[in-house]
Order: C-alpha cells, then sequence, then structure tokens
C-alpha cells in the first residue's frame, strides 16, 4: 500500500508518524513546499512543489501508484486538491473544496447553522459591503470581526484585544471588505475555548481528546495572535475547566453540521472536522470550524492513536466508520512550539532576522520531536519565518508531561523562543477559576 501525504509541517510530520507505524508498513510519499527532514525521512519519495500546482500533485501520486491521500493543511484544500485527485481516480482522506468551505468561509459556516437549527452560533451578521455594519455594531455589547477566507489563523480581531470602540471596529470593517469579499461580525463571548477535532466518514463523526491552544505569543497570554504557540490534553479525555457534558455538546453540533452540510452540498464529508468551541454561562458555542486537523492539537491527538491510523483511513474513505473501535491512550500530553525570537513581532525589531536563522537541533530525551517550518538545505536546518519545531511531552500527568516537554527546549539551539507557561499548572489553574466564575 502507498499513502501521499500533503503538506510539509509539524501536523504533517506528526501524521507521516501515524501512517509509517501502521501494521500495514505502507509506503510514505510527500508532497511539500518546503523540505522538512521528518517527513522525508519517513518518506520513501517526496516532490517539492506548490500546493496549487494540482497537475503536478496528481502526476506525482500517479508515478507512486498511491492507493489514498492524506492533505494537511488547509491551503491544498481551498485550491481543490480533493477534487483533483479524485478526477485523477485517487481517493482522499480531506474534504473537496466545496466542503471546505466550513473553514474558508466564515459566513457560509455561520448561515449554514442557522438554517439547519443547529444550536452553538452566537448573534452574528454577514456583510458584502459597508451598508448595515453601524446599526448592528450599536446592537452589541463586545464586537468580534472574521474576515472570509484563508488567514493562517491570525485573521479574527476582537474588542479590547485588536481595537478599543466600536468607531475603531467600523474602521476595521471597511478596511477587510477592502481585502475579502464578506465579513462576519459576531457578539464577544466571554469563557474558555477548546478544540474538539472530529473524525467523519460522511455518515459515522467520532471524537478525539479535547485540547487547548494558546494563540497568544508570550507568557501569560500576552502579545499578538499567533498561529498556536502550543498546547495540551489531560489523561481522562476532558480539560481540567470542562465537564463531560461540554463535550458532548460540541460532538452533537459536529454531528448535525456533518449532516447539514451533505443536506446542503449532496456531498459526504470525509476527514476532519475541527470545531473550535468556547464553554460559556449558557452552555457551549461555536467558534468555528477547520476542515483539517489542527497544528498544534494534531500532536497532541495522532501519538496517542491506538487503532491503526491505515484502518482509520480506509475507514473514512469507505464510509465505514461505524465498523471501527477507534481508540485513545488515556494519557496526558503538553505540546511546546519553538519559534523564531522576532516571531510575531514587527519587521523593524532587533530579532526580526532570526525568522530566517540556521538552527541545530540535539536530543530531547524523552519528547516527541516535530519539524515544522524549517527547510533542510545542505549547509544545515534553517528557519522560515513562522513556528519550528514543536516538542511533546507524553505522560500520566499533565505536570510530568509538561517536564518532559520543558526539558527538550534546551536541545534546540539557536535565536528562538517558546512559551514555558504552557501546560504548567499555575496557567491551567487560571482556566479553572475563570470558569468557576463564570458557571457561577
Amino acid at each position: 500500500m502507498n499513502v501521499l501525504l500533503i503538506g510539509n509541517g509539524a501536523r504533517e510530520h506528526a501524521l507521516a508518524e501515524a501512517v509509517v507505524r501502521s501494521r500495514y508498513q505502507p509506503g510514505l510519499y510527500a508532497f511539500m513546499k518546503s523540505n522538512n527532514p521528518g517527513i522525508a525521512g519517513l518518506c520513501k519519495g517526496y516532490e517539492l512543489g506548490s500546493y496549487g500546482d494540482l497537475e503536478a500533485i496528481c502526476t506525482r501520486a500517479r508515478a507512486w501508484s498511491v492507493d489514498f491521500a492524506v492533505i494537511g493543511p488547509e491551503d491544498p484544500l481551498d485550491r481543490g486538491v480533493v477534487d483533483a485527485l479524485k478526477e485523477a481516480g485517487i481517493p482522499a482522506v480531506g474534504p473537496t473544496r466545496s466542503l471546505s468551505r466550513l473553514e474558508t468561509s466564515k459566513s457560509f459556516t455561520r448561515d449554514l447553522v442557522k438554517k439547519y437549527g443547529i444550536p452553538g452560533n452566537p448573534r452574528f451578521q454577514n456583510f458584502t459591503s459597508a451598508a448595515g455594519i453601524e446599526p448592528f455594531l450599536d446592537t452589541l455589547e463586545g464586537i468580534v470581526l472574521k474576515p472570509d477566507g484563508l488567514t493562517g489563523g491570525k485573521g479574527v480581531m476582537v474588542q479590547g484585544d485588536h481595537f478599543g470602540n466600536k468607531a475603531e471596529a467600523l474602521a476595521l470593517c471597511e478596511e477587510i471588505l477592502r481585502e475579502h469579499p464578506s465579513l462576519t461580525i459576531e457578539e464577544k463571548m466571554e469563557g474558555e475555548e477548546f478544540s474538539l477535532q472530529c473524525i467523519s466518514d460522511g455518515r459515522t463523526v467520532i471524537v478525539t481528546p479535547p485540547v487547548q491552544d494558546h494563540k497568544r505569543r508570550f507568557v501569560g497570554d500576552k502579545g499578538p495572535n499567533t498561529g498556536g504557540m502550543g498546547s495540551y490534553s489531560d489523561r481522562n479525555h476532558l480539560l481540567p475547566f470542562l465537564k463531560v457534558e461540554d463535550v458532548a455538546e460540541g460532538l452533537a453540533i459536529t454531528r448535525r453540521v456533518a449532516e447539514a452540510i451533505f443536506r446542503e452540498t449532496g456531498e459526504p464529508y470525509k476527514g476532519i472536522l475541527y470545531g473550535g468551541f468556547m464553554a460559556t454561562r449558557n452552555g457551549v458555542k461555536l467558534l468555528e470550524y477547520n476542515a483539517r486537523f489542527g497544528d498544534p492539537e494534531a500532536m497532541n491527538v495522532l501519538p496517542l492513536l491506538k487503532t491503526d491510523f491505515i484502518d482509520l483511513c480506509r475507514a473514512v474513505i469507505d464510509g465505514t466508520l461505524d465498523r471501527l473501535c477507534v481508540e485513545f491512550e488515556r494519557k496526558a500530553t503538553v505540546c511546546k512550539y519553538i519559534v523564531p525570537r522576532g516571531y510575531g513581532l514587527p519587521k523593524d525589531h532587533p530579532d526580526a532576522a532570526s525568522t530566517s536563522a540556521r538552527i541545530e537541533v540535539g536530543d530531547v530525551g524523552r519528547a516527541r520531536l516535530y519539524y515544522s517550518s524549517v527547510d533542510k538545505k545542505a549547509d544545515g536546518l534553517y528557519m522560515t519565518s513562522s513556528r519550528a519545531i514543536g516538542v511533546v511531552g507524553i505522560a500520566e500527568t499533565l505536570a510530568e508531561a509538561e517536564k518532559i516537554a520543558e526539558d527538550a527546549v534546551s536541545a534546540v539551539s539557536g535565536p528562538v523562543s517558546h512559551r514555558p507557561d504552557i501546560g504548567t499548572a499555575d496557567l491551567i489553574e487560571t482556566r479553572v477559576e475563570h470558569m468557576k466564575r463564570i458557571r457561577s
């Protein structure tokens, strides 16, 4: 059996690891836009190129005689890679371009949830022009702005973080609509966010352990939003601030969304339905959907998967997920991202040059290591402007998992940084106390 993996980040490194540990011993091939040494080292062959070059992807897939493809990032999904592979006779774990609108179009998702009476929507309204925006802003206590289209996880703007008042919000709305076809404006909610990555074959939806990501660049949730500085999951497949009912609500919403998008498009959703949710005083609310595994959240759940990943992929493609027992180990995980010192900082900052610096990686001990935005060149390993390496601690307790991950950070030398507080008892306790106040 031969498997094609599309993508070159840490999420895809974790997917590659899951593929090659299968009892079927499949041949792994990869199509990447830069040379990830972790993925390349697991492959029988790989090609470097653009995710927009669908002809090249299909040509390589046929040459490698792949049985199916696994799509990692959102960019090739939005470009229609699953549709192109399907035309070439190659099935994929990932939604078609039409179905991936759950991620690429915030307005499409909000309207879908509303149309089919699915709970979880906040108060919202979609706009394609400035007409009517100001009166709607006047009805909201707090404001969230979401441009349509892919924004690398950094497009959402929240009152109090990115702008201060309604006048500033209105100016931002006009700016967004100059660059994006539409804009979703929502009420700002209070609560704790959690990621619920689900797997769908178009009829059956199963859930993976919930994870909490940390978007902020600096310790104590300070600084600009990033693609995610790290994440954690707990051994009981909950999170310390969540109730069993919260996860059940998130799963129920996702199952209804999978059913609704099938009714809307006539296409079964085969792939990952990753819901970003918020536990609030009034139950679980839907923040957004992603059409693929999260990064870093994939690194928390894929290493815990006890079920053979190839069996899981085949069940998704064949629509037989209801016949497969999908199990995850009962362990805690903590992922910490090692990033360039200048990551998330202005281009004129003294550390800005670090985003393309060379780094060296030593012994990470008991941690798992996943390469992300790096490029392996003849003279060494270089960072490529974004998050460089994810290190993951896996243990019986969160405290032990956090220590394993933190100890591993020192194995990477160069102009790098990370968030040492992710997964620590102090930071988790702030989440627990926050939810106690909200629920009371």
